[in-house]
């Protein structure tokens, strides 16, 4: 089984080799990381000639989205997934995937659990999540984290990449996509990656877009769902309070910490 690791990159010098190092790390598995680096001017392409294991390309693109989409096409192994330049992977992380695929050979979609940390990697939360509902997804928001998200290759295969309209919410258009197509995600319950929160996130710095691309997917997938008259803010502001509570209750009935 192999991997292929996709990162975006723009300007991230300061937390790439972090990101890099993480899967270069991971042991018992078979691994590609691929970096698709939008035109950096920092010190980014220094860090990545000084690895010679990368497959790597420095041009413009129209997004962070067209770059995870480049990198897809161009990954050749079984599970592919996007890991942010100020991500990374935790120790062990792709063997525990590898171990769940292949105990759950119907898994499309498998996710795990996360560490949210600081810019020196100081851990700031457990981010502890529980088996897919869709319309937690939905109601909630994007609660899987997709630096701790894989994707069988047929989906690519199959024509599912992501939108490239979508500059914030990607990976909450994606997940909406893939599971209204039907396929099956698989919640694995521990920790295969950190995210780092910084003040430069794309979700805190555009949070007018994201709350705009937020609320196009949700009326567009009630309306596919046969739901469009839940689409009025003031309705889906309720479910949003009904759903946090729920994921709050599911979290707290789930024994144990994160690995």
């Amino acid at each position: 089984m192999k991997f292929s690791v996709v990162t975006p990159s723009l300007n991230q010098g300061r937390f790439i080799r972090d990101c890099i190092e993480s899967v270069r790390v991971q042991t018992e598995v078979e691994t590609e990381h691929i970096v698709m680096d939008g035109g950096s001017t920092d010190q980014t392409l220094a860090i990545l000639k000084s690895y010679p294991h990368l497959q790597w390309v420095s041009e413009p693109d129209q997004g962070m989205s067209d770059a995870i989409n480049k990198g897809f096409r161009r990954a050749t192994g079984d599970w592919l997934m996007w890991l942010n330049t100020d991500d990374y992977l935790r120790p062990g992380a792709l063997a525990a995937v590898q171990q769940c695929a292949a105990q759950d050979p119907g898994a499309d979609v498998i996710y795990g659990d996360c560490h949210f940390v600081d810019e020196q990697g100081r851990v700031l939360r457990e981010k502890r999540e529980g088996g897919f509902d869709f319309n937690m997804l939905l109601f909630y928001g994007c609660y899987i984290q997709s630096t701790a998200a894989f994707y069988r290759r047929q989906l690519v295969d199959q024509g599912y990449l992501l939108d490239e309209y979508y500059r914030i919410c990607m990976d909450f258009e994606y997940y909406l996509k893939l599971a209204h197509a039907g396929f099956c995600f698989r919640h694995l319950p521990r920790s295969l990656a950190c995210f780092r929160w910084h003040g430069a996130n794309l979700s805190t710095v555009q949070a007018q877009r994201r709350y705009a691309e937020r609320l196009k997917l949700q009326r567009e997938y009630l309306a596919r769902t046969n739901r469009a008259w839940l689409g009025r803010e003031w309705l889906l502001r309720l479910l949003f309070r009904a759903y946090q509570a729920k994921r709050v209750l599911r979290r707290r009935r789930r024994p144990g910490v994160l690995r």
